[in-house]
C-alpha cells in the first residue's frame, strides 16, 4: 500500500501524514484488524465504502464519510471496538482516524478533504 497525506482543505490542516488507501476487497475487509493502535498522524482510507465495522479491533476510532466531491457528509467519533456503523448513503469513501482526531483538527461535516 502506498502512503498518502490527508488534508482538510477547508481548514488548511493536515489530518494525517501517513495514510494508507485500501481499494481492493481484501484490503478493505482487513482494514485496521491486527493493529494494536493508530498513531495520531496515521489513517486508513477505504474506497469505495459507505459503512464500516470495528469487530475484533483493539482500539477506538473516528470515521469520516465523504461524498463524490470529497466533502464530509458524516462524522462518527470515538467508535469503540465491536460496533457496526450505519450505512451512509452517498458516501464514496471513508477515512478511519485515531479516536478524537476529528475534533483535534476541528474537522466538521461540510469540510472538503484532499487525499494526495
Amino acid at each position: 500500500m502506498q502512503t498518502i497525506q490527508i488534508i482538510n482543505v477547508t481548514k488548511g490542516v493536515v489530518i494525517a501524514q501517513q495514510a494508507q488507501i485500501a481499494t481492493s476487497l481484501g484490503m478493505r475487509l482487513k482494514g485496521l484488524l491486527g493493529r494494536s493502535s493508530l498513531a495520531a498522524n496515521q489513517a486508513l482510507v477505504l474506497k469505495p465504502c459507505s459503512s464500516i465495522h470495528t469487530f475484533f479491533m483493539r482500539f477506538t476510532i473516528d470515521v469520516l464519510f465523504l461524498d463524490k466531491n470529497m466533502q464530509i457528509i458524516r462524522i462518527l467519533q470515538n467508535i469503540p471496538p465491536n460496533r457496526l456503523s450505519p450505512i451512509v448513503w452517498g458516501s464514496k469513501l471513508t477515512i478511519e482516524l485515531p479516536a478524537s482526531r476529528a475534533s483535534q483538527t476541528n474537522t466538521q461535516v461540510g469540510d472538503r478533504i484532499e487525499v494526495k
